[in-house]
């Protein structure tokens, strides 16, 4: 694999499973080193020893945010810079609106919605500095239509969908660019949460993405022309509609 992104700093939040670990993987290959962001740190070191000294570990809680508040200091003081952030952790709440407690409703929209726009603005200023820069957002499928089973969620993309097409028109003036991935379902701890009935018949017709495949899209978004932007991409299985 020719190395596109050889010379880049990227960051990953959600970096320790799940498609933050394939994004991280993907950009590795191609030649960028990868600041992994997650709360687990145990796992972080385990997979940067594994992936050797183009991957550093950062442990933060986002959802403290004093914790979360620190990533571009400390990233500065690991790698120099940051080219790249593909703001990727989330989480995931199902089933009736009724039925959801409130206080996973609160945390769900503050990991992601929140603490995107959060890291997001953190990390403009020094891109604007640099007047180059590349932001990605790990959405869903459900930021493009209803889903009944999954409002909160779903509402929870929508909002991601909105900030990712506001932000972009605000900052393409300084270099940077702002897109957003929206995976139908992928084979992660998420679908965990899904109903059983629709998790088996997902898996039965093949209605279910592998993280890898959505990482090959991120380093194709990353790897197009600096004239170009990928603002949206929505990438489903092929069988998703039976």
């Amino acid at each position: 694999m020719a190395k596109e992104l050889e010379g880049k700093v990227a960051v990953v939040t959600g970096a320790a499973s799940g498609i933050g670990l394939a994004s991280t993987g993907a950009m590795l290959a191609a030649g960028a080193r990868v600041v992994m962001v997650d709360r687990d740190e145990a796992a972080l070191q385990r997979l940067c020893a594994q992936y050797g000294d183009a991957a550093m570990a950062l442990r933060i809680n986002l959802l403290d945010p004093a914790d979360c508040a620190t990533l571009l200091p400390r990233v500065l003081e690991l790698a120099g810079k940051l080219d790249i952030l593909h703001a990727n952790a989330g989480s995931y709440l199902g089933g009736d609106l009724v039925d959801n407690d409130t206080s996973a409703i609160d945390r769900m929209l503050n990991l992601n919605v929140n603490v995107v726009m959060k890291n997001v603005h953190d990390v403009l200023p020094h891109m604007i500095e640099r007047r180059t820069g590349d932001i990605i957002i790990t959405s869903s499928l459900a930021a493009h239509f209803p889903t009944p089973w999954e409002p909160v969620y779903a509402s929870s993309k929508w909002a991601i969908n909105c900030f990712v097409q506001t932000v972009r028109r605000q900052v393409f003036k300084h270099g940077i660019r702002v897109g957003s991935i929206s995976p139908g379902p992928v084979v992660t701890a998420l679908i965990a949460e899904w109903p059983a009935e629709k998790l088996r018949e997902a898996r039965e017709t093949g209605s279910l993405l592998e993280a890898r495949e959505v990482a090959d899209v991120v380093t194709f978004m990353l790897t197009r022309p600096r004239g170009m932007t990928i603002r949206d991409v929505v990438m489903m299985p092929t069988n998703f509609d039976l």
